[in-house]
């Protein structure tokens, strides 16, 4: 079984980097995927909405149970995803919901507050004001979400096999980086 979870603050390459982890590796990468399923198997779309909307543009207040449920359902998928195997999981708590299973390795991309800002007014073509707002609403929400539903800190370094600054690194060389890890784990694990 050979899993990968990546979690990711706004504007530190996770996007790119998760795509070439699972582009060298010949893996499935499954990212937003994972809210529809689990709002189509919870039967409550509204919390997909509310899930997508990280930046609570939308100000969407799903009731508890609608929650619950999709919460649960998530896990569940997280679930069979790990047991399907070749897989990278992007986000959804993944780091959490898989934490101590057996042939998973879990990495944090960070980079400083001021790179992402500047990465994601580039690459929205925005003001640096507007990033900053989007960057530090974005970081705030990912620690209500794993703090809220899952009861741990999303910075907590017990959660990760592997943390990666970007700052300085390319999307190349973080990505080896990831791989040379998942080759040697795995070699080990079949030992």
């Amino acid at each position: 079984m050979a899993v990968i979870t990546i979690s990711r603050q706004m504007g530190c390459l996770g996007r790119e980097i998760s795509e070439e982890v699972a582009r060298r590796l010949n893996y499935r990468r499954v990212w937003r995927e994972v809210i529809n399923e689990a709002a189509i198997r919870a039967g409550v779309p509204e919390v997909a909405l509310a899930t997508i909307d990280e930046l609570d543009l939308l100000g969407l207040r799903p009731p508890v149970s609608a929650r619950k449920a999709y919460h649960d359902a998530v896990r569940e998928i997280m679930r069979e995803l790990a047991v399907e195997g070749n897989v990278v999981i992007v986000g959804r708590a993944g780091q959490a919901i898989l934490h101590g299973m057996e042939g998973v390795l879990h990495i944090r991309l960070y980079a400083p507050f001021s790179v992402r800002v500047e990465r994601v007014a580039k690459r929205q073509n925005i003001t640096l004001e507007t990033a900053r707002a989007q960057v530090q609403a974005s970081d705030q929400a990912r620690m209500r979400y794993l703090k809220r539903y899952y009861q741990v800190r999303w910075d907590d370094p017990e959660l990760y096999d592997l943390m990666i600054n970007t700052k300085n690194l390319t999307v190349e060389m973080a990505s080896a980086a990831i791989c040379e890890l998942a080759a040697r784990r795995e070699t080990l694990h079949n030992q």
